[in-house]
């Protein structure tokens, strides 16, 4: 879709270099935020937009029904290989239906900072019932870490305060994942 680079800059740095702007964005892609990236000029970043737009009315996951932790990795595949920590907050409705996912935070490579605002804004916007919580680990071992036990505590103690469940917190990576629920800890 990127077509060629610009002088200096390979499509495929283009690329890597739109990737985290998409993120951050989510399915609310903005054409001058875009425009940002070095080598976006309009008319791509208006091409992109508009790809991202029909992804989300003809891809997107809202209306999947989430029945275990094992349906929530194949909705953020494309986190997988990612270099960076990757907070996904799922909002769901009363049976457990996708309302929404988005990125609410982007961190580093050992570590991400997540906060129950960023977390549950969204889910009241939504007026979900229910959150997943979802992360990345860029090292390839589910295994969440002792600050993923204390956030997940944290969340879930926000969550309650809210009115919203905290269904689950689900650490993945390229070797599987880890829910939080099934371990018997949410």
């Amino acid at each position: 879709m990127l077509g060629s680079g610009v002088r200096g800059q390979p499509v495929q740095q283009l690329a890597r270099d739109v990737l985290p702007a998409l993120d951050r964005a989510g399915t609310e892609v903005c054409i001058e935020a875009l425009q940002e990236v070095s080598g976006m000029g309009r008319a791509k970043a208006m091409m992109l937009a508009a790809a991202v737009e029909f992804s989300r009315r003809r891809i997107r996951p809202e209306g999947v029904r989430i029945r275990s932790a094992r349906d929530v990795p194949p909705l953020l595949e494309h986190l997988v290989d990612r270099r960076q920590e990757h907070v996904v907050a799922i909002s769901l409705s009363g049976a457990h239906e996708v309302l929404r996912t988005r990125t609410v935070s982007i961190g580093l490579l050992a570590s991400c900072p997540i906060h129950p605002r960023e977390v549950f804004v969204g889910a009241i916007r939504d007026a979900a019932y229910s959150v997943i919580i979802a992360h990345n680990h860029p090292s390839g071992d589910p295994t969440p870490s002792e600050e993923d036990k204390r956030v997940t505590k944290q969340l879930d103690e926000a969550a309650k305060t809210l009115g919203i469940r905290l269904l689950d917190h689900i650490v993945f990576a390229r070797r599987g994942f880890y829910s939080f629920q099934e371990a018997g800890l949410l």
